[in-house]
């Protein structure tokens, strides 16, 4: 099995989901250091906005390695029932 079967996306969307995420980010820099209001306020958006993309980083991190854990368990469980199958079967 080659790397290019093992990665389920293509490099444009690659680029599109990391593209996205600068330009959110930015957006919201952009619109707290823009934002008529106070430094203190200014800087309570900007560290609750950063807990925010780290916590769903996190996430999102966390989830696809309980799916992959969860994937690598059901292989293990049917390659244990096709052993017990083929030893039955002989």
């Amino acid at each position: 099995m080659s790397i290019d079967e093992l990665q389920s996306n293509s490099k444009g969307w690659l680029f599109y989901v990391k593209a996205s995420f600068v330009v959110a980010l930015v957006a919201v820099g952009a619109g707290i250091f823009l934002m008529p209001t106070d430094l203190l306020v200014k800087g309570y958006f900007g560290i609750s906005t950063l807990f925010l993309v780290s916590s769903t980083i996190t996430l999102s991190k966390t989830m696809r390695d309980e799916h992959e854990a969860q994937r690598l368990l059901h292989r293990l469980s049917e390659a244990k029932t096709n052993q017990i199958l083929r030893e039955y079967a002989d």
